[in-house]
């Protein structure tokens, strides 16, 4: 994994601009520590920092071949198909390294290359001869690539904060980017970036860049078909797929491991991980996440039934895995608040962030790639408003129903059109659902709810998931997103997809029989949260402190005797904000976000 970056202006000689091109390579040094470099000319830079993962020794960037150039983040999981179609039609290769696979595929295929790549990328190709930028991400979103066209430049970027060091290029935000934040928050909508003058280039498009002007295409989407196979095929096709996404992200030349919680979704791809390593001869290391002090505190939920704790024994002594929890601080935790902030550069997902960054950096001191089980939940039926049909009709977004508690802490009359804003981005998003003629009402309802989940809920996870990971310079590949198994799962029936009324119910009867019963048949419980009154204590002191900052402009936006009542009583707040555990200690986590996101990045509201 890496970071990219890159600049154009017709008007601008780049070989001038050396201290902003160090200063933009810099601002990416946590994604790419283990190199750097960059591409040139008068009107042209691109730069890469790597984190080194595959052939270290051949696979330094930017890479050229004929007259394209590359940068490019990420990884190609068929990379020997593609490799050896290449090599049939006349290609040679000097390199292991998937960037040189990917440069001739564009050379061979231009943007109908793309669709050849099965994996997790964001990278750009620079045309030499015609002065075109071509800009693509990958089908889900995992990698990350912001751009921003103004002032005769335009520019990419992995990070916003990369872009915002460009001159002309601002930190203003619009009253639809305060939306984002107070009405959508921790989510926000494909495409946007929250920063008025700065953009995200949307999963599964690709961008051209010429003659002073810019044009997206999508070049993937899901699409509803027939599902054909019987509910035993079904089964044995969910293993086989799962199975060999799984394999297929095996493959590093630097040491590799699997986050593992205990829940379902973790312990599979670990159950294939560890069984690939046995085969090999090793013994897989295996990672989790807990606070200090949390069995004594844990509050059983209709949410959080169950500790992971209770499990992780379990199967990694099932697995045989060379496991380690790692647990955390709970005031880290909450300081870690401000860090977090400052790598997502937008306010973020509080405590899920800051708890993973710190995870992610003591996992870093052993490991480079990590596997983690993201997006089982949104494209297998995992969250409980696929289940609750009350909640499953609603004409809403699912995970923030209502804006009650979001009004609740703003002053009267400000974001007075925030609701009409986030319901449009709600119907636009359902309107890009795909059916079939003559499907029932319930199974119309279940593809909105995939699209809805993965264009929102899974993007906000796998921002934090790529954000955290990266900024401790640890690479983390997430099997679930292979596009073919969310493509089949698209098209899967409900009956079959909740098999035995169970949430994930297809994907715990394909892999019963490889995981111990009482990890197979585990009730769902969430990514694990810290139910230590430290962590509240100093969440609490943090956001009644950003309350009293006069030099920002939030304390004019919020309404301080409401945050005080929740600060004394989090409790209180009856529903959540956001998803199922963000609740009052997390709304007053948020404040604190949004304050140092204020103070860190100059924020300007216009």
């Amino acid at each position: 994994m890496c970071g990219i970056a890159g600049m154009f202006s017709a008007d601008i000689d780049m070989r001038r601009e050396r201290a902003l091109i160090e200063d933009i390579s810099e601002s990416l040094r946590m994604r790419g520590p283990d190199g750097c470099g960059d591409f040139t000319k008068p009107y042209i830079s691109l730069i890469h920092r790597r984190l080194a993962v595959i052939d270290p020794a051949g696979g330094a960037q930017p890479m050229s071949f004929g007259r394209y150039t590359i940068v490019y983040n990420g990884e190609i999981y068929n990379t020997e198909e593609v490799r050896s179609e290449l090599i049939s039609c006349g290609y040679s290769f000097e390199t292991r390294c998937d960037t040189e696979v990917i440069l001739k595929a564009y050379d061979r295929w231009k943007e109908e290359s793309c669709k050849k790549l099965n994996g997790i990328f964001a990278y750009a190709v620079w045309d030499d001869e015609s002065r075109e930028l071509f800009l693509c991400r990958d089908r889900i979103g995992v990698k990350p690539l912001y751009y921003a066209h103004k002032g005769g430049i335009f520019a990419f970027a992995s990070r916003i904060k990369s872009l915002l060091l460009i001159p002309g290029i601002t930190s203003e935000v619009d009253e639809n980017g305060l939306n984002e934040v107070f009405m959508l928050g921790p989510a926000k909508t494909i495409g946007s970036a929250v920063f008025r003058d700065i953009s995200e280039l949307p999963p599964a498009s690709y961008l051209k860049f010429s003659g002073g002007k810019y044009e997206i295409s999508e070049y993937w989407r899901l699409e509803a078909n027939e599902h054909g196979e019987s509910e035993a095929e079904t089964i044995e096709h969910t293993h086989f797929l799962v199975t060999d996404a799984v394999r297929r992200q095996l493959v590093s030349d630097v040491p590799l491991c699997a986050f593992l919680s205990g829940g379902l979704d973790s312990s599979i791809i670990s159950r294939v991980a560890a069984d690939d390593y046995r085969r090999r001869g090793r013994t897989l290391d295996t990672y989790s996440v807990d606070y200090d002090d949390n069995d004594r505190y844990f509050k059983k939920s209709v949410f959080q039934p169950n500790k992971d704790s209770d499990y992780i024994d379990l199967i990694s002594g099932s697995l045989g895995t060379h496991h380690k929890n790692i647990v955390l601080d709970n005031r880290e935790v909450a300081r870690a608040l401000i860090e977090s902030t400052d790598a997502r550069c937008l306010p973020g997902f509080t405590d899920v962030d800051s708890s993973l960054l710190l995870f992610c950096r003591e996992v870093k001191k052993e490991q480079t790639v990590a596997l983690s089980g993201e997006c089982a939940d949104e494209i297998f039926g995992g969250y409980p408003w696929y289940h609750n049909e009350e909640i499953l009709f609603e004409d809403c977004f699912p995970w923030s129903r209502s804006s009650d508690v979001r009004r609740s802490i703003l002053k009267p009359g400000l974001l007075p059109h925030g609701e009409e804003y986030a319901r449009q981005r709600y119907l636009e998003t359902v309107a890009k659902t795909s059916y079939l003629d003559g499907e029932s009402k319930k199974e119309r309802r279940m593809r909105e709810m995939f699209r809805l989940n993965i264009d929102w809920f899974m993007q906000t996870l796998l921002v934090r998931k790529d954000v955290m990971s990266m900024e401790s310079s640890l690479e983390v590949r997430v099997p679930f997103c292979d596009y073919r198994i969310v493509e089949y799962a698209y098209n899967m029936p409900w009956s079959i997809k909740s098999l035995g009324s169970r949430e994930k119910g297809v994907l715990r009867k394909a892999f019963e029989n490889e995981l111990p019963p009482e990890i197979a048949w585990r009730k769902k419980s969430p990514y694990p949260k810290t139910y230590n009154p430290q962590y509240f204590d100093e969440v609490r002191k943090m956001a009644l402190e950003a309350l009293r900052d006069r030099s920002t402009p939030l304390c004019d936006m919020l309404d301080g005797g409401a945050l005080q009542r929740l600060a004394e009583n989090p409790d209180a707040l009856r529903e959540p904000w956001y998803g199922q555990l963000m609740r009052g200690p997390q709304v007053l986590a948020y404040i604190v976000q949004i304050h140092r996101w204020i103070k860190e990045f100059d924020v300007r509201f216009v």
